[in-house]
This record gives C-alpha cells, sequence and structure tokens, in this order.
C-alpha cells in the first residue's frame, strides 16, 4: 500500500492525487501572516488551517479514500517534517493553488522540499 502525504496549502482535489489504495495523510499547515505572526496570535490562522484540512478530508471521504489528517506547523517544510513522523510517506503531495497563493510557489517550497525530503514530491493545484 503507498502512503501518501498530502500537504494542503488549499483544500484538495483528491481526483488529482492517485489515492485508491493508498494510505494518506493530509496536514494543513497554519498559515499565518505577519501582523499575527509578529502579534503571536494564530487563531485565525488554525482556524483556516482546519477548515482547509475538513474540505480536504471530506473530499477524499466522497471519493471513497480513506484520510486522517492535522493542522500543522505554519512553515510547510517543518509541518512536512513533523509528518514524516507519523507517517513514513512513500511520495510527498503539496497542493497549492499559484493564483491563490503564490507566495508558496514564490518561495520555492516545491523545489526546497525536494531538496530537504528523500521522498519524491509532487506539486498539484488545489481545488
Amino acid at each position: 500500500m503507498t502512503r501518501v502525504l498530502v500537504v494542503a496549502n488549499d483544500a484538495v482535489d483528491p481526483t488529482a492525487i492517485s489515492a485508491h489504495e493508498a494510505e494518506v495523510l493530509v496536514v494543513a499547515p497554519a498559515l499565518s501572516g505577519r501582523l499575527d505572526y509578529w502579534s503571536g496570535d494564530d487563531r485565525r490562522a488554525r482556524r483556516d488551517a482546519e477548515r482547509r484540512l475538513a474540505e480536504s478530508l471530506a473530499a477524499f471521504s466522497a471519493q471513497g479514500v480513506a484520510a486522517d489528517g492535522l493542522v500543522g506547523d505554519a512553515d510547510p517544510l517543518l509541518a512536512i517534517e513533523d509528518s514524516l513522523r507519523l507517517l513514513d510517506a512513500d511520495v510527498i503531495v503539496i497542493a497549492a493553488d499559484p493564483n491563490r497563493r503564490p507566495n508558496w510557489l514564490e518561495r520555492e517550497i516545491v523545489p526546497r522540499a525536494t531538496r530537504r525530503f528523500a521522498q519524491p514530491v509532487v506539486h498539484v493545484e488545489a481545488a
């Protein structure tokens, strides 16, 4: 069985991921803005992450794929690292919508994850 770690920058479209007959763990990083980061207030970021996680898990469930999930660190690379302690993934899928959050792509999260982790890293556009 393939183990898939999905990093949900936005809600995930499970049809973009070959997840049938896979063990899936979805991590939704608690993405905070600069003001929230500097003020130490991550409540809005956690609520947004919980919403993305719930939408992603519901989408997987609707496709007949059982998936677990968690809210992760605001730093997507740390969120991946923490999640890999829970699931020794065969592949890391980063779901990001370049139109909604281009900063992930500008910050080169996908190439940085590719260099940092042994698993193959795949970018898919989010739902």
